[in-house]
């Protein structure tokens, strides 16, 4: 055998660079030819062979009683049983004995791998309808054509799936072979793409024993993922599951999802028996889309006949394999039609004899035949646009057939429900895929209702903490300030007697979680200073930890390398400043109003006097008088609207209009002043020169922060303060003694720390306040390694705290609010600026000008009726005199007291 196996590889080698030679003695026919001779390559006794027989037979009967194809050429068909890759190799070669131009199959993915070269160098395509492995179409395999779905894109199905349920991690159980491992290498790509992954890899023995199975799901068993992948071949599926239910893998823990072998078995073998269906129950599996069509309902009808006249004592179904076997002779047909149409002829080149002896063994390749056709036949293939009982049958410029789509199966009982649909243009979807090719994708995608294993239709976590002795490393950092939030009473490396707020909130989310998890605490830090929680959360993504529990503030540096849950209380960064006691001073009735509206209401009340006077003037006698009277007058009465207390009446319309307009305004300016002015004098009795954060970046003074926190980072790389400003603190005594001396003494101007833990700094500091607002939003949360789905779970447990009030219980247990944080409202009383009253100033504004102008107009008009008609319009040198005194006259006539239009 050793032999036989060296001599074959010599061909194979020979074959694929060109040593051999043609001897110039070929076999030649005409173009064409009354019978071209095919081969099939089957495993007549697996779930897939056995169909596919019964179904080539048929295509090639159908295709030679077909008027419309081949015109009067006939298919000679000649199928083999193959089981390996060796008797694949034999196989192919005894199929060049007898000059056949294309070999239907190997079935296997494996076998084709093998064969592969023996095709390339016989330049004999290879039309594999079974042979779904991702690499089969690579530029390495010239010759072997996939007429079948490719495993890529039913990988990116089950990715899809994974995806639409939440799930982040799956655990892939597949054959150790290339048909496996291709497949799943797919997968993780695919996973990767909707950032996802493959957490554990479980490849079985091509041949596996019971042994070999159990041993595989028992370690299967110890990982937390618990949504299942299973890519094996339709033999051994069935068997993996029975060892599954041996272990209680197949109850509602757990998700199954199983590739298109399932669809297959049941399609074929269909009654299972009693514990292969219960095996089967609420597993998800796929099984390409082929449209409803009448060709394809009626070779269904055709089926049974078919099966009996094969062999009358077998009975089986139809899968999907059988649809694209059939289909696949039909490619071949097609394709040799378009090849003798092109010209091409029937014709094979003999190669020189290879004789080598050894022992009593003796090989004669002399008959082996060279197809001179095959790259012309071979272009024609992938050039076949056909309608078959798969649908549109085309390949695209990868050599992929067009439009790959899969329906999405739910095993229920008896029978295969279907929950949606996956297509490489719309992605899942519940409406069939011919039904929105013509439309835009659909982005909306979803699924109908799935059993789930264990008769459940609420969707499974999909995980569980790994049952394999493991106990969780917690990092929790050391403090010696605000141990309210978290302190390790025992030095040790390792605890369990940390106590505080962040402790009690992971503790109590624990206690939410379905399931138990085994933890110890390990305190971080030297225990004399705070630690840097930045290298807490790096040894985290380190892998030195598996979470990190403490006052954690969720930063963007932070979140990039590992995951947080939702955080359990909000905060943000706030200033911090000593306050002292401000006492009312001469000039403090000028405080509630800005300079700014200080001067515009100074000039509006001027501008009010001087427009009453104008309407006023020439029939009211109030108004009238000497020059000086008449100044002190309008200045009289301008200040006295804004206490209401004028002695002068306004009798014109427009000005009663202009004055009503000018009290509303006075009236809501000396309320607002009246309020502000009460307010400065009982409540502002705090002083402090820093204002906020604005103030400090103005400044030049020194700024503290908490040793170890985030502030540093934060002030020194977002905010842009020089290093040189920032002062280090370790504790409270620290922020003290600091704020206390001040920037000119060795001090600090303020303090920029977290709010949760100022909020427990001033809880009997009443000389210190926050001053501003928080100029940061953050929160505390959990930290987690990237991808932890602990995260998530924990996540949850922290939402449900907050609604049913632990959370707060726990917050106000620990953190009670400050008696003095009420100080921050008796430092900042607005004062009343511009901006709140022009709309106030600009209607009186307009009220002012819209009356002078219409009053001038009605002037005017008074006056052109008082001037006599011109005598003689011819006199121009007398114009100019006569413009000159028009002037004169009406000014004469505004001063004069009008005594018949008082009420206008």
């Amino acid at each position: 055998m050793r032999v036989l196996w060296v001599f074959l590889l010599l061909l194979v080698l020979k074959l694929e660079h060109g040593l051999f030679f043609a001897s110039g003695v070929g076999t030649n026919f005409s173009k064409r030819s009354k019978n071209v001779n095919i081969g099939a390559i089957l495993s007549y006794n697996s779930t897939i062979g056995k169909v596919a027989k019964v179904a080539i037979q048929a295509a090639v009967d159908d295709v030679n009683s077909s008027p419309e194809i081949l015109n009067g050429t006939k298919l000679n068909i000649s199928m083999q049983d193959c089981q390996s890759g060796f008797l694949g190799i034999v196989q192919t070669m005894t199929f060049m004995e007898s000059d056949v131009v294309a070999v239907i199959g190997p079935q296997s993915s494996v076998i084709a791998h093998v064969v592969s070269q023996v095709a390339t160098g016989l330049q004999v395509p290879l039309l594999t309808f079974a042979g779904t492995d991702p690499t089969l179409s690579s530029i390495e395999y010239p010759f072997i054509v996939p007429t079948t779905l490719n495993d890529l894109f039913q990988m990116a199905a089950i990715a899809d799936i994974v995806s639409y349920y939440g799930w982040r991690e799956v655990t892939a159980i597949y054959t150790d072979d290339n048909y496996g491992r291709n497949g799943v290498v797919s997968l993780g790509d695919e996973l990767a793409k909707r950032q996802c992954r493959i957490s554990y890899k479980a490849p079985i023995s091509p041949e596996p024993t019971i042994d070999d199975i159990r041993s595989v799901l028992f370690k299967v068993i110890s990982e937390e993922s618990r949504i299942l992948v299973l890519h094996t071949y339709d033999k051994f599926g069935l068997q993996i599951l029975e060892v599954a239910s041996s272990l209680e893998m197949l109850d509602n823990n757990f998700v199954w999802i199983a590739t298109r072998w399932l669809t297959d078995v049941i399609d074929t073998d269909s009654p299972l028996s009693a514990n292969a269906q219960n095996d089967v129950q609420g597993i998800i599996t796929l099984r390409p889309h082929t449209p409803i069509s009448q060709p394809k309902k009626n070779f269904m009808a055709r089926w049974s006949n078919l099966v009996r006249k094969a062999d009358r004592n077998a009975s089986f179904g139809l899968n999907t394999f059988g649809l694209y076997a059939y289909d696949t002779v039909w490619i071949l047909a097609n394709a040799l039609d378009a090849y003798f149409d092109q010209g091409g002829n029937i014709s094979f080149s003999d190669y020189s004899t290879v004789n080598h002896q050894k022992g009593n063994i003796n090989l004669h390749l002399d008959s082996i035949r060279s197809f001179n056709g095959g790259n012309l036949l071979l272009s024609s293939i992938y050039r076949v646009n056909m309608t078959g009982l798969t649908g549109h049958i085309q390949f695209d410029k990868d050599r992929y057939l067009i439009n790959p789509s899969f329906d999405i199966i739910n095993v229920v009982g008896t029978g295969l429900y279907t929950v949606g649909y996956w297509s490489n243009n719309t992605g899942l979807s519940v409406k069939p895929p011919e039904d929105q090719h013509s439309k835009p994708p659909n982005l909306s995608h979803r699924l109908l209702s799935v059993i789930w294993p264990g008769k459940t239709t609420e969707t499974p976590r999909g995980w569980v903490y790994p049952n394999n002795g493991k106990v969780l490393r917690i990092g929790v950092p050391r403090r010696v300030t605000y141990q309210e939030f978290v302190s390790c009473l025992d030095s040790t490396e390792r605890t369990n007697s940390c106590t505080g707020y962040s402790i009690d909130v992971f503790t109590s989310a624990l206690n939410l979680l379905p399931y138990g998890l085994s933890y110890t605490y390990i305190p971080f830090g030297d225990g004399k200073n705070n630690p840097k929680i930045d290298d807490l959360i790096e040894n985290l993504a380190r892998g030195v930890f598996d979470a990190v529990v403490g006052d954690i503030v969720i930063t963007t540096k932070r979140a990039r390398i590992v995951d947080f849950t939702q955080p359990f209380v909000e905060s943000g960064l706030v200033v911090v400043a000593p306050v002292k006691t401000k006492d009312s001073d001469a000039w403090a009735f000028l405080w509630p109003l800005t300079p700014r509206l200080w001067c515009v209401t100074g000039l509006s009340i001027i501008m009010l006097g001087v427009v009453i006077w104008i309407l006023e003037h020439r029939f009211n006698d109030e108004f009238r008088g000497s020059p000086q009277n008449q100044i002190k007058t309008v200045l009289w009465f301008s200040c006295s609207t804004w206490f209401g207390s004028q002695r002068e009446t306004a009798l014109s319309v427009l000005g009663r209009i202009v004055l009503f307009i000018w009290m509303f305004v006075v009236l809501i300016v000396k309320s607002s002043y009246t309020a502000s002015l009460s307010s400065i004098q009982t409540v502002q009795k705090l002083d402090s020169p820093v204002k906020g954060i604005e103030s400090l970046m103005r400044s030049k003074d020194p700024i503290g922060y908490q040793n170890g926190s985030f502030s540093e980072s934060y002030l020194h790389d977002e905010l842009h303060f020089p290093k040189s400003r920032l002062i280090a603190l370790g504790n409270d005594d620290e922020y003290v003694e600091a704020l206390r001396k001040g920037p000119k003494n060795g001090g600090v101007a303020a303090i920029v720390d977290d709010m949760t833990r100022i909020e427990t700094f001033l809880a009997k500091r009443c000389d210190f306040t926050i001053r501003g607002q928080k100029f940061t939003k953050n929160g505390r949360g959990f930290a987690f390694p990237r991808g932890s789905p602990l995260a998530v779970d924990m996540s949850t447990a922290i939402l449900k705290l907050s609604e049913n009030g632990d959370l707060q219980r726990i917050h106000d247990k620990w953190l009670k609010k400050s008696a003095c944080r009420s100080q921050d409202t008796k430092l900042t009383v607005n004062r009343l600026d511009l901006k709140s009253f022009w709309g106030l100033f600009l209607l009186s504004g307009l009220a002012c000008f819209f009356a002078l102008i219409l009053y001038f107009g009605l002037l005017v008009r008074q006056y052109m009726r008082r001037q006599p008609p011109k005598v003689d319009e011819s006199v121009n040198q007398v114009d100019h005199i006569q413009q000159s005194t028009c002037l004169t006259t009406f000014f004469t006539f505004v001063k004069e007291k009008d005594e018949e239009t008082q009420t206008c």
